[in-house]
């Protein structure tokens, strides 16, 4: 899938925003856009008209700070679009894609994640969504038919965008799916415009819209969100239904990896974490968080 252009997400984003929206009077005139004009959006963003269509037409080059910050106020972006906008505008016309090497949780970080104990589930995410770690009751809330000790396998992690879309038990354990389904699109493409030369963050988002039609028309809708607190409806296979929020906790040490933790947003939904939280399979081995040695891999992986 190629990759997304200045260009093409201003185009998408004026689309969106129509005159009654930014105060402009069209008197009942027919219009043939569906948004604003590029000439009504130039005005609005003080620039002239032959440089927005530039702009549109990658033809440009690199716009200032505060061009960027105009077109973002007229075209009503919020943080994390006016981020990608930006994003977009200062990478290289052609990123040299490069395959990183497998992400290493810090220390501190797990040790974080083990202070947390089996009370509430947590996992910690790597840029792309792989699992580097996670606790008992994070694995046996989301994954229980993956074995625990995939993230070892640094080649081989499971992969929370390709088991969202491409594992029908995951897929049918969220009952809000289609609403996670967005949000977890829209988070990629922000990832995507933060990283343009991460070879295998391309390849998983070629992969999705391969493989599944519903990520394919997401995508094509050109959302831009991040993914900090939210709500997850459950139709869990042991405890049945129940509802958590989730809140992610962004790392100073490696601000790529995203802790994610679950709480109940009611008792039943406490009482079925609780049932989790006492659920373990081979309960006689010991928790272990580290993530370097290699398994043989099971379930969705990268």
């Amino acid at each position: 899938m190629g990759r997304e252009s200045l260009g093409a997400y201003l185009k998408n984003r004026r689309d969106r925003v129509g005159p009654d929206d930014v105060g402009l009077r069209t008197y009942g005139t027919t219009r043939r856009v569906p948004g604003l004009r590029r000439e009504e959006l130039a005005q609005l963003a003080g620039v002239s008209v032959g440089y927005y269509i530039r702009l549109e037409q990658d033809q440009a080059g690199t716009a200032s700070r505060q061009v960027l910050d105009a077109l973002a106020g007229v075209l009503r972006l919020d943080p994390a679009e006016t981020s990608h906008l930006h994003n977009l505008a200062h990478r290289p016309a052609a990123p040299r894609l490069v395959r990183p090497r497998p992400e290493r949780p810090h220390p501190r970080v797990l040790a974080l994640l083990s202070s947390l104990g089996e009370t509430m589930p947590a996992l910690l995410l790597g840029r792309r969504g792989d699992v580097l770690a996670w606790n008992r009751t994070g694995h046996a809330l989301f994954a229980a038919h993956v074995d625990f000790d995939a993230p070892h396998d640094l080649a081989h992690r499971p992969s929370i965008p390709r088991m969202f879309f491409l594992d029908p038990l995951t897929r049918d354990l969220h009952a809000n799916w289609a609403e996670l389904a967005r949000i977890h699109t829209a988070y990629l493409r922000l990832t995507a415009g933060r990283h343009p030369g991460d070879a295998r963050l391309a390849e998983l988002i070629g992969e999705l819209a391969m493989r599944d039609a519903d990520f394919a028309t997401l995508w094509a809708q050109g959302d831009v969100a991040d993914c900090t607190v939210g709500t997850m409806r459950l139709r869990h296979p042991t405890v049945g239904a129940l509802e958590v929020d989730y809140q992610v906790w962004v790392q100073p040490d490696s601000p790529d990896h995203r802790l994610e933790v679950y709480t109940p947003n009611d008792a039943n939904s406490a009482a079925a974490l609780g049932e989790l939280a006492g659920y373990r399979p081979g309960r006689d081995a010991p928790v272990t968080l580290r993530c370097d040695r290699p398994r043989p891999s099971q379930g969705v992986h990268n």
